[in-house]
């Protein structure tokens, strides 16, 4: 979806988007992954009037290695909730999708009954190459789905390494979904990934996997007690489910719920939802930084000189970043 030349009209998109309207929240999501500075001003406007409205819907995390089922899983989820009164928006994070195109795009086949509903909301990670700035862009995209009143958001992460901890750190539950047959796979899964997990979910427990599905999450249970979990008031499960069939799913959620009201109780959840934030403003100024550094006549050039020096030895990094720190003054 283009943008029309002039900035649009902060007031009245927000308006539509509260109301509700899918074109309005297409549109306010394409005006946030612009790359314009006028656009980027609006955006910022935008989600800052939508900020009250945003908030209340629950978060979810969702990662696996490729071939778990992560897309079938949201679709089976995804429907499992619409059923029960809510609507359901699923974004992803994905900093290969600039070589890629973002796989969501063809996991959409796999979420045939979700995409075809009008309570869900799919939307790829933009093609930024960089996880920063997918990140950034991904978190005002769940504000804007949040005030357009999606009450549950599940975040993809189609990537691998530091994108699980992004979108950990945006989420409210991190899902981990793993395979059966466990086995070997179990001394090769990354311990910061199982750390960072509010539940290990085994897909495919169905059929002839079912013996091999329970026996994997014995073993992850296992594994799980002798790492610590990321608050003392929940000790991650691990269950087993079915995409395919959709037995376990109400399970899952059950426990999200649980999970909520443990850190609702302790006093967790907003304490996490504050570090959140701050994290963001940090994300934020980063890229903002970055932006300036590469985009700004004034500072373009020189930081391409220096990083001509760097690659040919004249200078050290270390030296090389001083130099361009300095430009940020």
């Amino acid at each position: 979806m283009t943008l029309p030349n002039a900035p649009p009209d902060i007031k009245a998109l927000a308006k539509e988007l509260r109301a509700g309207h899918r074109a309005a929240l297409a549109r306010a999501i394409t005006l946030i992954e612009s790359r314009r500075s006028d656009h980027q001003a609006a955006s910022r406007d935008l989600v800052q009037a939508l900020l009250p409205d945003t908030g209340k819907a629950v978060r979810v995390g969702i990662t696996g290695s490729p071939g778990v089922g992560k897309s079938t899983t949201i679709d089976a989820l995804g429907m499992f909730l619409i059923e029960r009164g809510h609507k359901v928006a699923v974004l992803a994070v994905d900093p290969s999708s600039a070589r890629t195109g973002g796989s969501i795009l063809a996991d959409k086949t796999r979420m045939a009954r979700l995409s075809a509903s009008d309570h869900a909301y799919i939307r790829p990670s933009p093609a930024s190459g960089t996880l920063g700035g997918v990140a950034a862009k991904t978190r005002e995209a769940m504000l804007l789905c949040e005030a357009a009143g999606f009450d549950v958001v599940l975040v993809e992460t189609v990537g691998i390494g530091q994108s699980e901890t992004a979108v950990c750190d945006m989420t409210d539950f991190f899902l981990a979904l793993m395979l059966p047959g466990a086995g070997d796979e179990l001394q090769g899964i990354k311990k910061g990934l199982v750390e960072l997990a509010d539940m290990i979910a085994v897909n495919k427990a169905d059929g002839d996997n079912l013996k091999r599905a329970n026996q994997a999450a014995a073993d992850y249970r296992s594994a799980l007690h002798i790492l610590n979990p990321r608050s003392e008031h929940w000790h991650p499960p691990v269950e087993t489910y079915s995409a395919l069939t959709g037995n376990g799913i109400a399970k899952l959620w059950q426990k999200i719920l649980d999970h909520r009201t443990a850190m609702n109780a302790a006093g967790d959840f907003a304490k996490r939802r504050r570090e959140q934030q701050v994290k963001w403003m940090w994300s934020m100024l980063e890229q903002r930084m970055l932006a300036r550094l590469r985009t700004e006549p004034s500072t373009r050039g020189r930081v391409r000189k220096i990083e001509s020096e760097v690659a040919d030895g004249r200078i050290t990094p270390s030296l090389a970043a001083e130099q361009i720190a300095e430009m940020l003054k």
